[in-house]
């Protein structure tokens, strides 16, 4: 689209000619801005949202400008795909899951990406302990994003619970979602 073209020419000259805002005024070679979504076992609230701004960033047309990825903060489930019912859930909703599979954060993470969104302040405290202090900058709750920050700052594990919980996850992540992409955009058109 021709949207998604002009984003992609002001973020090119952006990227190429003008100082970064934080968390993207970090040294990089990517010509992409990174996304990591983390929670703790990868199998539930990170993978919903890799997918869902997966979906909205190509919806937008930005796919050549924004990566997105998930990881957790400890390795219970290295190498399975999400929990069947957060994919049920998802799939209810029209997002893919499809190729996911649960990893823990490496330390590699902290440098390659420019956003690392934590679900909740547990996970967010974790990676904190983690991460090297020059990174520090890059990790916030996914939730500062949404229109229910003032009320609502983590997205809830739904791991233990019933199928309510899985739909509450999609919902705030879907609000939060929409607030990063608007985020990400207006950071690009600022900067040309």
């Amino acid at each position: 689209s021709s949207s998604a073209n002009l984003y992609y020419q002001r973020y090119n000259h952006a990227m190429n000619h003008k100082p970064h805002h934080n968390p993207m005024n970090q040294q990089h070679t990517e010509s992409k801005i990174n996304i990591l979504f983390v929670c703790m076992g990868n199998i539930c609230r990170s993978p919903t949202a890799d997918a869902v701004f997966r979906q909205r960033v190509q919806e937008a047309g930005l796919g050549k400008l924004i990566q997105v990825d998930s990881a957790g903060t400890h390795a219970y489930h290295t190498g399975a795909s999400p929990d069947r019912r957060t994919q049920q859930a998802a799939l209810q909703r029209g997002y893919s899951m499809r190729g996911l599979q649960a990893r823990c954060i490496e330390i590699s993470d902290f440098s390659r990406f420019h956003y690392i969104l934590a679900m909740d302040r547990h996970n967010l405290r974790d990676m904190q302990n983690d991460c090297p202090p020059e990174h520090l900058s890059k990790l916030s709750l996914l939730m500062q994003y949404s229109e229910h920050w003032k009320t609502c700052q983590e997205v809830p594990d739904p791991y233990y619970g019933g199928k309510q919980g899985f739909e509450i996850v999609l919902d705030l992540v879907e609000s939060a979602s929409q607030g990063l992409l608007q985020h990400i955009i207006g950071g690009i058109t600022r900067n040309t």
